[in-house]
């Protein structure tokens, strides 16, 4: 647990005992709002396990262009790829709200994973990874907007790790600019999509900020195409 919270991640695979160890066995370092954790193309010589806060993780590309990959929260491991096959980061990750994180140098990382005998664990995190960015790309090929929204939404909410009984507080620190990257759409299908859902009765949304009030619907719309209204797809 992080701040009573559950986590995810790499850290809501690993055996607690091995979960402590990277945070006993770091040094702490904490984020405000806007901070970047590590850069893309930086050396991959240590990683951070997220204790507190939401993170982003973002790509520039070659057309000059960036791209959201995900939102993570407690429980997450930064670098752990790099940590495995060497080589700089692959990615930028930049804190959205205030993070605490230990501090652990690359080898010392990897000392601990076989001493808690969790390789396993750290590689099928690290194939799972790879999956879900493949899942990904499929849906953005074959899924309407709505559901694409829907699904995201639902991925953000379990990597936050604020879920109270049916009702997920997102504080995302996300503009829709960056969740319409995220999902290959504009910034107006977003905003449609999420007008969508308010007037469903699914979420609740302010600057930044969206409430799922229906978990279970949404989970529905996310999966079902006859969840939607006649009208809606």
């Amino acid at each position: 647990m992080a701040d009573g919270r559950r986590l995810s991640g790499l850290g809501g695979l690993l055996p607690y005992e091995a979960w402590r160890a990277l945070i006993d066995d770091g040094h702490i370092r904490r984020y405000k709002p806007g901070a970047v954790l590590v850069r893309q193309g930086e050396p991959g010589g240590f990683v951070l396990a997220l204790v507190a806060g939401l993170i982003k993780v973002t790509r520039d590309e070659s057309d000059g262009s960036q791209l959201l990959l995900a939102v993570r929260g407690p429980g997450e491991v930064v670098g752990d790829i790099s940590a495995l096959a060497g080589g700089p980061r692959s990615a930028t990750v930049t804190a959205l709200d205030c993070c605490e994180t230990t501090v652990l140098a690359a080898g010392r990382f990897r000392e601990l994973m076989t001493v808690h005998d969790s390789n396993d664990v750290l590689f099928r995190h690290a194939f799972g990874r790879l999956r879900e960015r493949e899942d990904r790309w499929a849906e953005k090929a074959t899924l309407p907007a709505g559901r694409l929204v829907a699904r995201e939404l639902l991925r953000m909410a379990a990597q936050s790790g604020d879920a109270v009984v049916g009702l997920v507080a997102l504080n995302l620190r996300l503009s829709q600019d960056d969740l319409a990257r995220c999902l290959g759409l504009s910034r107006s299908a977003v905003a449609g999509e999420l007008q969508r859902l308010r007037a469903l009765g699914v979420v609740s949304t302010a600057r930044r900020r969206v409430i799922i009030r229906d978990l279970r619907r949404l989970e529905a719309l996310a999966e079902h195409a006859d969840a939607w209204p006649m009208t809606a797809e």
